[in-house]
């Protein structure tokens, strides 16, 4: 582990950061990383077939309390100050960047329902998610649809932008009636018992209004494909959810009118963006510890590959983009929390630029490895694959700069 400016950049790291630290090393390295590699290795419709290691991991992750992340102290959420949640996101990113998904993005739906301080919602979805031990509980987001992928459905609410979401709501008396289909990287999808469903909402607009709905996805109405068959992040289960004339309570659906839903989708992003940079140093620092701990051991040319002058400026390099990547995620999410409304831009940022350096640490390791780092087996090896998809998921990072590029030339200012 890189422990330097680890412990230098901040604030500091307390005894209590410390003790946080080591914790949750401890339980991404014994549970985490071991579960992950065993799914690698799996069919994705074994990774989630009942008796699978799938269950008993989620079944570890509720008993730790982690899906409680982000639902605030009322709801059993741990207080930590925002340095210790950029220690918690780092390691479970360094374990396994697919369960540190899996985990996020099953918290969305029942964070947003808190938030809207409903007693009904609270009691029949909050609660019983917060008292889940057993990983039986699970949500989702779906936002990707066979017509668009992540963050480009944010240009979905911009009008003239020829972008906008297939899936439809439409008022029926005090309910909504939502049809249509979410894609296939739907995170936790064909597993989720929950969904914050993202869509366009019809309320006799000249053009539609964004929506956001709070559903429970066990009802009539929902259907799954099958898990999606991917290269990397195979314990992160993914795959297609259908809505067919799904009945739904106007107090579990947010509308916005077209023109202003472009604000609340970057608003909505902003913190699993910043979310995403942050894990991904985790995964960054996984693949040089990996590379590092590989040419200590490694003997070449009569000596270990560490003593070899290139291999060693590599290695330099490599350093320099997982510690310049950890103050900048760092940066964003200290940010955030005292602007939680205000340049988004620089969330969009943290995870464009901090997936791509992990792609090319993950890249770098591979190579310093050689014809072993393509084997099967080896974790530099599924670190790779596993980066590639931080590229594409939470936003295609080409689609994300498009997003992002207008806020920044109208809000930034040094």
């Amino acid at each position: 582990m890189t422990v330097a400016l680890y412990q230098e950049l901040g604030p500091g790291i307390s005894a209590d950061d410390q003790a946080l630290k080591e914790h949750m090393h401890r339980f991404a390295a014994e549970v985490l990383r071991p579960s992950a590699s065993v799914l690698d290795l799996l069919s994705a419709e074994e990774a989630v077939a009942q008796g699978s290691v799938y269950w008993d991991t989620w079944r570890q992750i509720k008993e730790m309390g982690l899906h409680r992340q982000g639902l605030g102290e009322a709801f059993g959420d741990e207080p930590m100050t925002p340095l210790q949640r950029c220690i918690v996101m780092e390691e479970l990113g360094w374990g396994s960047i697919d369960w540190a998904i899996a985990i996020g993005a099953g918290s969305l739906p029942f964070i947003f329902a808190a938030v809207t301080g409903n007693q009904r919602l609270i009691d029949e979805m909050v609660k019983p998610y917060v008292e889940d031990t057993g990983g039986k509980i699970i949500g989702c987001w779906p936002i990707t649809e066979p017509g668009h992928g992540g963050h480009d459905a944010a240009l979905a609410s911009v009008p003239g932008s020829g972008i906008s979401f297939d899936m439809v709501a439409k008022r029926d008396g005090d309910d909504w009636i939502l049809n249509g289909t979410k894609s296939a990287w739907v995170s936790n999808g064909t597993v989720a018992t929950h969904g914050l469903v993202m869509m366009s909402a019809d309320e006799g607009l000249e053009e539609h209004s964004f929506g956001m709905a709070i559903v429970d996805l066990r009802q009539k109405g929902v259907s799954r494909g099958k898990p999606l068959e991917k290269i990397g992040q195979r314990a992160l289960n993914q795959g297609e959810v259908y809505f067919d004339d799904l009945r739904v309570p106007s107090e579990q659906m947010m509308t916005i009118p077209r023109g202003m839903g472009g604000g609340a989708m970057a608003s909505a992003g902003f913190n699993p963006n910043a979310g995403l940079g942050m894990t991904f140093v985790g995964l960054a620092r996984a693949a040089f510890e990996e590379a590092l701990a590989y040419c200590k051991q490694r003997v070449q040319g009569g000596k270990p590959l560490v003593e070899h002058q290139l291999v060693q400026r590599k290695l330099f390099d490599m350093l320099i983009k997982v510690e310049s990547a950890r103050a900048y995620a760092r940066a964003v999410i200290l940010h955030n929390v005292a602007n939680p409304l205000g340049m988004g831009f620089y969330s969009n940022m943290s995870k464009v630029y901090v997936t791509q350096v992990a792609y090319e640490i993950a890249s770098d390791g591979v190579q310093l490895h050689g014809g072993m780092g393509l084997s099967k087996g080896m974790l530099i090896e599924k670190l790779f694959r596993d980066a590639r998809a931080g590229l594409i998921e939470d936003g295609a990072n080409d689609s994300l700069a498009l997003v992002a590029a207008p806020n920044l030339v109208a809000g930034y200012s040094y």
